[in-house]
């Protein structure tokens, strides 16, 4: 037994750990550290791609847009990112538009953007990183990629679970 057993789940904040079911206060901590880990590495890649002045928001919305090569409206990208304030993903959008590594057009009467030769080179170069620094390492630790999809759509269920309380919360 590790002395770390005995203390219990390793959380941020003992009194959220103290009902009835303290391992999500323990997964909470996890999604916390994971999220500023991961936004870290996404600043950190694109730099390293030749992009340095976005943020964690501008390297999110390039790469949905860039998925699958077609335009996206603004309604589209914040659904499938799950972003409720949709200034948050405009004011990216604009950004990167006036870094030119998207464009806009029209679909009928709505904005579309779509990316950009320049903005596909970076996603491109973002990847080729990606793939060097990122998957090569977690490959090595040998963690069962089947595995590592069950979290992935555990994660995505649990995330319905905090967007129905947000929306009870909402309600008090």
């Amino acid at each position: 037994m590790l002395p770390s057993d005995d203390l219990g789940p390793i959380v941020s904040s003992g009194h959220l750990a103290s009902g009835a079911m303290p391992a999500l206060s323990e997964f909470e901590f996890a999604l916390t550290m994971t999220v500023h880990a991961f936004q870290r590495w996404m600043l950190r890649c694109m730099t390293a791609a030749g992009i340095p002045e976005l943020t964690p928001m501008d390297v999110l919305v390039l790469h949905n847009v860039n998925h699958r090569g077609k335009a996206k409206r603004l309604a589209d990208i914040c659904l499938v990112l799950n972003i409720e304030d949709t200034h948050l993903v405009n004011y990216s959008l604009k950004k990167l538009e006036r870094l030119k590594l998207l464009k806009s057009g029209r679909k009928g009467k709505e904005k579309t953007v779509a990316i950009t030769p320049a903005g596909e080179d970076a996603c491109k170069r973002y990847a080729q990183i990606r793939e060097q620094l990122l998957v090569k390492s977690v490959l090595a630790t040998g963690v069962d990629p089947a595995r590592l999809s069950e979290i992935a759509a555990a994660m995505r269920s649990l995330s319905g679970q905090y967007d129905q309380a947000a929306r009870a919360a909402a309600s008090l």
